[in-house]
């Protein structure tokens, strides 16, 4: 069984994770992506399959730190609607 402050401590680091992308669309996925699948899996009673869900998330932010430094190493060059300043 997965213990609650493992779940906590995986929730908050792909949402911190998820807030180092400079982009705003990015950014606001990863963060709804979190917290809806933290949503759907909090009521899991069975360890087997907490300890699934777990492992999943633990997958999840892998990919997601992973792609961080692939975006990070090549940025776009335009920048998005959202990031845009009024003159």
């Amino acid at each position: 069984m997965v213990a609650k402050c493992q779940v906590i401590s995986l929730c908050r680091s792909l949402l911190r994770a998820g807030g180092k992308y400079p982009e705003y669309n990015i950014r606001e996925y990863t963060k709804r992506r979190t917290l809806d699948g933290f949503r759907m899996n909090k009521n899991l009673t069975d360890p087997l399959k907490a300890t699934e869900a777990y492992d999943e998330g633990k997958a999840q932010l892998e990919i997601v730190e992973r792609a961080l430094k692939v975006y990070l190493a090549y940025p776009p060059k335009t920048k998005n609607i959202m990031e845009l300043k009024v003159q």
